[in-house]
């Protein structure tokens, strides 16, 4: 129905997509809510955690693997995906659901935040951004026009309006960047051209309360189908986190989804819900993987330990995905050490499947109005998780 819609632009058309991006909340415990976003593509069941597909793939895993955990959004990258293998290819190849087969609803980031890490070869005017690309050290630019245009060619469900990300310890230059990415966000609007598209626009400010209080009324005030919090998980402690999300939710419009941007440990999803956040993305999962490293009730299992050698039991016997389903510690950690690949797999389906198993309690929870009441026993459930962790994770 989205592809109809985008090839007979007028006011039908219109109409289809104005229903089509609707937001219904379905259950509501406090600030916590359960809802519907359609996409073109499919609803969104919301809160909703989606694995980050950077370059058009869930590291390890097939759209099959996704869906067998019941993945239902997952995120690509702007900034990558125009650098390789570049957004005109994958407009020519029928857009980024059909390159890479997943035919669920997609977000697509801004660049934005991959500009942001590229401190050391990237230049900031009002215009847009000079960079250079991380994998042959040429010079590209990115501007609010440029990105939305490289988001239509990719063709997500879900895009995002150009921002700017900063560094959370100089105030001065949050408010700047905070004042730009207002700028950025109306040009974003005016470059749109697409109907089966829903852009988000994004607050910014740091952790200052004030400046996210005035993000947060000036990006509502654009009427965005969506609105996302940027700029959070990048040093700033979880109470300063937890804290700017309780000044930013409540100024929010009840209809509109809330997109937390690349925040996604356990405890970072409670949190979230419990402050009215309906979306979530976060690398965590496929990244703990790739280090040989789990969840499981007992916390954080790193299964390149000498003391799964032998251990017959799966991951989490609670857990119903297709790797504590089949496989025994013992037989993934012989993976591990035989450097398999299908070490890093296995894992990342069951890493997935937890946060997305989690993600679904708690909409059960919500249904019923009981969430806030349980939320303390899940927090602690899964702190004491990631304290017990096993010789930890590097980045």
């Amino acid at each position: 129905m989205g592809e109809l819609a985008y090839q007979f632009e007028g006011g039908v058309s219109s109409c289809i997509i104005l229903r089509m991006f609707e937001f219904n909340i379905t259950a509501q415990n406090h600030r916590a809510r359960t809802g519907i976003f359609s996409t073109p593509h499919g609803d969104l069941t919301t809160p909703v955690f989606a694995p980050v597909g950077t370059q058009a793939t869930v590291k390890t895993l097939t759209p099959e693997h996704l869906k067998s955990i019941s993945a239902s959004l997952v995120l690509s990258n702007t900034y990558h995906l125009y650098l390789r293998p570049g957004d005109e290819l994958v407009r020519d190849m029928g857009g980024l659901h059909k390159f890479m087969q997943w035919h669920n609803p997609m977000l697509t980031d801004s660049g934005g935040f991959q500009v942001f890490s590229l401190a050391q070869t990237r230049k900031i005017d009002d215009d847009g951004v000079t960079f250079k690309s991380h994998i042959d050290g040429s010079t590209h630019r990115f501007t609010p026009e440029k990105s939305i245009a490289i988001q239509e060619n990719l063709g997500a469900d879900i895009i995002m309006a150009f921002d700017e990300c900063s560094d959370p310890n100089d105030h001065a230059y949050i408010q700047k960047a905070m004042q730009r990415t207002h700028r950025w966000a109306e040009r974003s609007l005016k470059a749109k051209t697409r109907l089966d598209q829903a852009l988000f626009g994004i607050i910014q400010g740091g952790v200052d309360p004030t400046l996210r209080t005035e993000s947060a009324n000036f990006i509502a005030s654009l009427d965005t189908p969506g609105i996302a919090i940027g700029g959070l998980s990048v040093g700033e402690t979880k109470q300063e986190m937890h804290d700017t999300l309780d000044v930013v939710t409540p100024l929010l419009p009840e209809n509109k989804p809330r997109y937390l941007m690349g925040v996604g440990t356990p405890e970072d999803l409670i949190n979230g819900v419990l402050r009215g956040i309906d979306i979530f993305d976060c690398v965590l999962p496929t990244r703990l993987a790739r280090h040989h490293s789990a969840f499981a009730p007992e916390g954080r299992l790193n299964l390149m330990n000498a003391a799964f050698a032998r251990d017959e039991r799966p991951v989490d016997e609670t857990c119903d995905c297709y790797t504590c389903q089949t496989f025994t510690r013992a037989y993934i950690r012989h993976l591990i050490v035989a450097k398999e690949l299908l070490a890093g797999t296995l894992i990342s389906i069951h890493n997935l499947r937890a946060l997305i198993r989690l993600m679904e309690l708690i909409r059960v929870y919500i249904a019923e109005g009981t969430f806030e009441e349980r939320a303390p026993e899940l927090l602690s459930q899964w702190s004491n998780n990631a304290k017990r962790a096993a010789n930890g994770v590097s980045k």
